[in-house]
């Protein structure tokens, strides 16, 4: 493989995640996007809310390296070499991360819809 084909990479992924990846990519764009208008809504990062999505997050990354070894034909026994403990280290990394933005954008979305009144204070601004 000469070149990076994006059709390609796509049939890897469908082909190792099946029916699990079009609700993975719809959670990444939607979650990007609903943490965006967060922050834009917002105008700040909250940091009490900011540390509980960062601890939460750390289950995104557990989840990131179930689902890894469940789609892989191979275990975390079967690592070798430090390019196989670095992309174990990437998936868990990316899953936190990405699961911290989920979560911190859920809690922003519910603490708005939890208190009406702040809202229209945000708003009036």
């Amino acid at each position: 493989m000469k070149e990076l084909d994006p059709l390609i990479l796509l049939s890897v992924f469908q082909e190792m995640l099946g029916a699990l990846l079009w609700p993975l990519v719809a959670i990444m764009v939607l979650g990007t996007l609903a943490f965006m208008l967060l922050l834009v809504r917002e105008r700040k990062i909250v940091s009490r809310r900011f540390v509980r999505s960062q601890a939460l997050g750390l289950i995104g990354g557990v989840f990131a390296l179930m689902l890894m070894a469940n789609v892989s034909s191979s275990g975390f026994t079967d690592a070798g070499g430090p390019a196989d403990w670095l992309l174990i280290a990437l998936v868990f990394g990316l899953g936190l991360v990405g699961a911290a933005i989920v979560f911190y954008t859920i809690a922003g979305w519910w603490a708005i819809c939890r208190h009406p009144e702040a809202r229209s204070v945000v708003l009036s601004h």
